[in-house]
């Protein structure tokens, strides 16, 4: 092969390499509350951090560059108690796309409030799915499997189930370092409970309702909105029963953080004795936002 056919081939060898990565994540950083007189450190992470979940492959599928998922991480980094250790606060949110539109229906968007991790400049991320490395790249992994689960639950019925098993994975993994958010104890809005949300069989309603709600529902929306409501209502009866035996659920209450703004657009036309059920189970399972959902029943 000649050098130019050699290095032909290996640019698109690079380009298939590129397009086959799944996530497509930006990050921001906001060191605002640290005291430090180099913030070049921030920059530096940031990009670390995009290229470690954006260049690493983390299923066997391909993905066509149009396919990604779109998330992003919003790090606030809180303190940093010696060189090199911060701790934050990150909210991570995902989207994916609705069929035959413009549209990103937010998918994801939960709030970790107990970040810890060290990072310093030139810092290599490195990550192996059956050992702990470090507790940065165990929650960019958890996150991105997350992420990767959830969208692939929205398109086929339970098809996130293996990555929520990764997920499940880096949490037992993690556990060993004793830091925050990876054990059972504390808050129930930890990624401990998140996770163990996603593989509890108890909550597989929920996951179900995942994919009806934008399969069945949003991707057909713009066919016949009124059957697509039905279809989502329905979602919504099964979510509520489901909160009705496990009211703390971090999953439960992560849906509604990521579909509330969506479901009161989705209900605020159409046949007004579905509109009205679907306000009532709403703002019964999510009854901090009822000023959100009062449009559902202005009209």
């Amino acid at each position: 092969m000649s050098r130019l056919l050699f290095t032909f081939a290996v640019m698109l060898l690079s380009v298939a390499c590129v397009s086959a990565q799944e996530l497509k994540c930006t990050v921001t950083i906001n060191a605002s509350q640290v005291q430090t007189s180099d913030q070049s450190i921030f920059k530096e992470m940031k990009t670390s951090i995009e290229q470690f979940i954006n260049t690493r492959k983390w299923t066997n599928d391909v993905f066509k560059t149009h396919e990604k998922i779109n998330c992003n991480f919003l790090i606030t980094i809180t303190k940093m108690p010696s060189i090199g250790s911060f701790e934050a606060s990150v909210q991570v949110q995902s989207a994916r796309p609705v069929f035959n539109t413009n549209y990103p229906s937010l998918l994801f968007n939960f709030a970790d409030r107990d970040w810890e991790f060290e990072y310093i400049e030139s810092m290599q991320l490195e990550y192996n799915d059956n050992t702990y490395m470090s507790n940065l790249t165990s929650m960019l992994a958890l996150y991105a499997y997350v992420i990767l689960g959830l969208d692939y639950d929205s398109f086929s019925e339970l098809g996130g189930t293996p990555y929520f098993q990764r997920a499940l994975n880096v949490v037992q993994n993690a556990q060993q370092a004793g830091r925050p958010g990876w054990q059972s104890l504390g808050s129930n809005r930890s990624r401990y409970w998140l996770v163990e949300n996603l593989n509890n069989p108890q909550l597989t309603d929920l996951r179900k309702a995942i994919y009806s709600y934008h399969r069945l529902g949003l991707d057909t929306f713009d066919k016949d909105p009124n059957k697509s409501r039905t279809v989502i209502l329905k979602g919504l009866r099964d979510i509520k029963k489901l909160r009705d035996i496990n009211p703390n659920a971090i999953l439960i209450i992560s849906f509604f953080d990521a579909k509330g703004k969506e479901l009161a657009n989705i209900f605020s036309d159409g046949n007004i004795q579905l509109r009205r059920e679907a306000y009532d189970i709403i703002t019964t399972i999510d009854p901090s936002n009822r000023s959100t959902y009062e449009k559902i029943i202005q009209n």
